[in-house]
């Protein structure tokens, strides 16, 4: 419990997501709401840093709006965390991910034509809740 009272608000969200293995991302589709299951999450410098293919539907949706929320659920604890995406301008960060993932550098490379598309929210709230109705509220 210490530990986790000394964790910055990135850091509990981090832990949360990988307890949790997959979670959705919840975008709009014109005005269709959609969900999206994702895995991939990385924590660099206080900062989630999310990644999908620039090719993909969910990538389409945070461009035209980029108002998301994660939802995540582990046990009988859910997270949901809103903010707004800012793709992030250059491929250094997709290419350092790239470098230790080889699994997804069969997916996103100069064979195949598919790029990562990197992004991390902002203005954001994250909420940890239980089910019986216990929240902690924290900005990101």
């Amino acid at each position: 419990i210490k530990e986790y009272l000394m964790m910055t608000h990135a850091e509990r969200v981090n832990e949360f997501l990988d307890r949790a293995g997959v979670w959705f991302f919840l975008t709009t589709d014109g005005e269709q709401p959609k969900g999206c299951p994702f895995r991939f999450h990385l924590l660099q410098n206080d900062t989630l840093y999310f990644g999908t293919g620039t090719f993909k539907k969910v990538f389409r949706q945070m461009t035209a709006n980029p108002h998301v929320e994660i939802l995540a659920v582990c046990g009988d604890e859910f997270l949901r965390y809103d903010g707004t995406v800012v793709m992030e301008e250059t491929d250094s960060l997709a290419k350092a991910v790239l470098e230790r993932a080889p699994a997804m550098q069969k997916i996103y490379n100069d064979a195949t034509g598919l790029r990562l598309g990197m992004f991390h929210l902002v203005n954001g709230t994250a909420e940890i809740c239980t089910a019986t109705g216990q929240k902690e509220v924290f900005a990101l």
